[in-house]
């Protein structure tokens, strides 16, 4: 017998592998609602599908899902798309997309198509009637320029579209080179799909993290314990390098997944990079890894003086830290110049292993 999403949920909360949250639950019935419609439709032609003689069917509006990093929305996806009974649908990470539609664009230049993105929406659209991204976020010009006609075709051919995002679509690409260029597909998003706030007060993924072991030495046995709190965070989801813009320059996280962040110490660290940067990190990521940190003395001051800002920034904005050290923090810095006042971040770097560090 087929369940509702609601339904669906009650059982696993039930079950005990959901806590019960009344703002995940107000948005199960627009799910259901699309739920509905695609799976009655699921063989009737749609938009550019609907050939030349048939009346196109004009698919209902699709949801843009936002709010903050840990409240259930790339659970609430998944659950929606799994229980959706239709064939012609996807689940992509929204980074992944964007990554093949470049891929796609490159190729089809590479045959001197014309316009690249044509053959490219062509094959995304030809069997698929449900497209549902995770994590929204366009901080890179390249894909500002693109998404827009993008999804005017997505649109056109019939394509229901469901997103989530950590921001809402007003805030999508700020401050961005040419941001003027992208309002327009601000505009296309909230009169295409219905945007829905979820402002759980509940952070779902710091509360795995409360308790647990956030700080591991030495780093070369961290390893295996660090990917397992990776994988547990990020659902399995692809990852993808955070490109953020500060000062005209780019700021780069190797790895990055709807708010968590991962970097080694030398990423972050042996690059000349200074508080804007830093902070500029801080507010983008909500839980940041950064593996690899090594014994700090005059050897490598430089490191360690950016190490000290790139601290002091995450402790400040309260960002929750998971790191593999050389060792423990009041013995990473023991010789040379800055040795004292290392002891204030080895103090904070206590302080943000606490349990409710974050919250």
């Amino acid at each position: 017998m087929r369940q509702t999403l609601t339904e669906i949920y009650e059982t696993r909360v039930a079950a005990g592998t959901l806590r019960e949250d009344p703002v995940q639950r107000a948005v199960l019935d627009r799910l259901e609602s699309l739920r509905g419609w695609l799976e009655a439709n699921a063989t009737r032609r749609v938009g550019l599908f609907a050939g030349l003689f048939a009346k196109p069917i004009q698919p209902p509006k699709g949801l843009y899902i936002w709010g903050g990093v840990g409240r259930g929305k790339s659970m609430l996806m998944d659950l929606f798309t799994e229980a959706t009974a239709i064939a012609q649908k996807r689940r992509v990470h929204f980074h992944a997309f964007m990554q093949e539609v470049h891929k796609g664009m490159h190729a089809a230049r590479q045959r001197g198509v014309e316009d690249a993105l044509a053959p490219v929406a062509e094959d995304l659209t030809r069997d698929v009637r449900l497209l549902a991204f995770d994590e929204m976020q366009i901080s890179d010009i390249t894909d500002a320029m693109i998404v827009g006609r993008l999804f005017e075709k997505l649109f056109a051919a019939g394509v229901v579209i469901v997103t989530t995002s950590n921001l809402p679509p007003g805030e999508l690409y700020k401050d961005g080179l040419s941001r003027a260029l992208f309002l327009p597909f601000i505009a296309m998003i909230e009169d295409r799909l219905e945007v829905v706030e979820m402002a759980s007060p509940t952070d779902y993924r710091l509360e795995r993290l409360a308790g647990a072991e956030v700080y591991f030495h030495p780093a070369h046995s961290a390893g295996p314990r660090i990917a397992a709190i990776w994988a547990d965070l990020t659902g399995g989801a692809p990852d993808a390098p955070l490109v953020l813009e500060v000062n005209s320059r780019q700021v780069v996280v190797p790895h990055f997944v709807n708010g968590v962040g991962r970097a080694s110490f030398w990423d972050l660290c042996a690059k000349p990079l200074g508080p804007a940067d830093y902070l500029a990190i801080a507010r983008a990521v909500r839980v940041l890894i950064v593996e690899d940190i090594p014994q700090l003395s005059s050897a490598n001051y430089n490191e360690a003086k950016r190490f000290v800002v790139l601290i002091d920034s995450l402790y400040e904005a309260k960002v929750r830290l998971i790191v593999s050290a050389a060792d423990v923090p009041e013995r990473l810095y023991l010789e040379g110049d800055g040795s004292f006042e290392f002891q204030r971040t080895a103090s904070r770097l206590h302080e943000m292993q606490a349990a409710d560090w974050g919250r």
